[in-house]
């Protein structure tokens, strides 16, 4: 069997950096440091935190006064921050900059009383975090069906911003219907999808052809990695969202002589190597790393955890 392993892939700059900040918080001040939410979309991280002294709490309310909390990578909204101060809670913020910039956004657009369409998946953390940024101003759609329904008080002050996972693809098909429902509507200066998203679809559409099969190595909460799957299906090709080799179905390679392999952005190569080594333990294999662009992107760690210690 053939195996094409697709690069750029995994963590991002922005997961790299989330899960920087909580080592790094745990190595300054000891466990326990408390996460609101999940630090990325993937449980392995999340299990590795875990055992190295990380809480991951779903309310700020859950978290002891005075303690060390930290905000994931998907950001939240200004409610948090007042919560953490008020009992004292010692900050770290975690939020990814490109979803911080789509925060910005929010809050420009709110300033000259815009109606803000936010393009985004209800109940992700990224799109509950922004709205919270901006609620009496943002309206919330996903489809073209839904810019359809939507209703704005004034069609000639409207703006969007989107969610920075989402399919590019699907994105343009909605922003081309706000544009063409609202011709005024102003947008961002720069794409609010974020440069790993777009990069991991751009070298999914452009080695799928190639191969029988899709395996996206991602969590099921990872919106990014779920889109690298539906992606591939929508063009015909079969295609599995796998947590890691443990959920692999060998029936999946019936017939199959060639498979691509890629991972979401919250995906550790640990895992996509645990494929590779369980597809080579049933046979015959060569694996090809194809690059379909460079990646090299960081980002500095926030100012609580970057300063001397």
């Amino acid at each position: 069997m053939k195996i094409i392993l697709a690069r750029p892939r995994g963590f991002c700059a922005g997961v790299e950096r989330a899960i920087k900040c909580v080592e790094e918080a745990l190595e300054r001040y000891g466990p326990p440091v408390y996460v609101l939410n999940d630090i990325v979309h993937n449980a392995h991280v999340v299990s590795d935190l875990r055992d190295k002294g990380a809480v991951f709490v779903k309310r700020v309310d859950d978290v002891p006064k005075g303690a060390h909390l930290l905000f994931s990578a998907h950001g939240v909204g200004p409610d948090r921050y007042e919560h953490a101060n008020q009992y004292e809670m010692q900050v770290i913020d975690a939020t990814c900059p490109l979803v911080e910039k789509v925060h910005n956004e929010a809050r420009r657009f709110a300033a000259k009383d815009f109606t803000i369409v936010l393009i985004g998946e209800p109940g992700h953390d990224e799109t509950v975090g922004t709205m919270g940024w901006a609620p009496e101003h943002i309206r919330r759609v996903l489809t073209v069906e839904d810019v359809e329904a939507l209703e704005v008080p004034n069609p000639d002050r409207i703006s969007y911003i989107t969610q920075t996972t989402l399919s590019v693809e699907d994105c343009s098909r909605v922003m081309e219907a706000l544009k063409q429902k609202y011709p005024n509507i102003q947008g961002p200066p720069k794409a609010d999808i974020c440069y790993a998203t777009s990069n991991r679809q751009a070298a999914v559409n452009a080695l799928s052809p190639e191969v029988d099969l899709v395996l996206v190595v991602g969590d099921r909460e990872s919106a990014n990695s779920n889109r690298l799957a539906d992606i591939c299906r929508a063009k015909g090709k079969p295609a599995h969202l796998i947590c890691d080799a443990s959920a692999i179905d060998d029936a999946w390679f019936d017939g199959v002589e060639s498979v691509l392999i890629t991972a979401g952005a919250s995906a550790p190569e640990r895992l996509v190597q645990g494929v590779i080594e369980y597809l080579q333990s049933k046979g015959p294999t060569e694996v090809v790393e194809s690059e379909v662009m460079a990646e090299n992107v960081h980002f500095n760690l926030p100012r609580e955890l970057s300063a001397r210690k």
